[in-house]
């Protein structure tokens, strides 16, 4: 069975308009210098680890500019860098001090485990197939090579399902077509009229997943915008200017 999607001359409209409202926001142009760029270097081990740790920090918490979490991946130097956490025998007491100290973020243990299990998984041998992968994703970035990568992503990390894989790819500037949808991204499809009510909660389904993501990938491309750069008006349009370019996490 397959689907086929319509995308009416309104709806290709109303895109256009909203886009066009909000393509000005400093969040959405750093997302087309960022992910759109053609000479996307090689991804290193330390930005991975970082755009990692900021994606478990990110989980159902609020990660808005003004937030605790973005104020925590802003600090320089970054708490949670790879060089100080790979040296740590116990790196989850260290991470949840870390964490705990800094106020306002929620989850703490929840990700000090994750970070934790992830360091172990990383050290014990995912990194040769991860870099690779990666790697692969910066050079042929085409839907169906960035659905493989984020399913590595979700079957081998802590703390990872098909959303948080899609924000892990995006932050490091390597996806354009899959985005990470959550409840933004459904709320906003659900307004504009989606075909199926929506359900955050069952995005962890990566069936649904996918199914949805296609047809926000169809709509991005009868309106002639990247996915990528769509996601980056919403997100921006529920902030309502509060990004700059001095607050931009990634």
């Amino acid at each position: 069975m397959n689907i086929i999607w319509e995308i009416e001359p309104e709806d290709i409209r109303r895109v256009k308009a909203f886009f066009a409202e909000h393509k000005s926001s400093p969040f959405v142009k750093q997302r087309i210098q960022h992910n759109l760029r053609p000479d996307k270097p090689r991804v290193r081990k330390d930005v991975f680890w970082r755009r990692m740790v900021a994606c478990l920090l990110t989980t159902q918490q609020k990660s808005g500019p003004s937030s605790a979490v973005a104020k925590f991946i802003r600090t320089r130097p970054f708490s949670l860098a790879y060089s100080a956490c790979a040296s740590k025998r116990d790196l989850h007491t260290f991470a949840h001090k870390v964490l705990t100290q800094f106020g306002g973020l929620r989850r703490t243990t929840r990700i000090a485990d994750e970070i934790q299990t992830n360091m172990d998984r990383l050290n014990s041998g995912l990194w040769k197939d991860l870099m690779p992968m990666l790697d692969r994703l910066r050079t042929k970035p085409t839907v169906k090579v960035n659905c493989e990568a984020a399913d590595f992503i979700d079957d081998n990390l802590s703390g990872f399902g098909p959303k948080q894989s899609r924000n892990l790819l995006q932050s490091l500037g390597l996806s354009k077509h899959e985005i990470p949808i959550d409840s933004r991204i459904t709320k906003w499809l659900n307004d504009f009229g989606f075909p199926v009510k929506l359900s955050a909660d069952a995005l962890s389904d990566r069936n649904y997943y996918r199914f949805v993501s296609e047809g926000f990938r169809e709509l991005c491309k009868a309106s002639g915008v990247m996915p990528c750069v769509m996601d980056a008006a919403i997100f921006s349009s529920y902030d309502k200017g509060g990004w700059t370019e001095q607050n931009i996490v990634w």
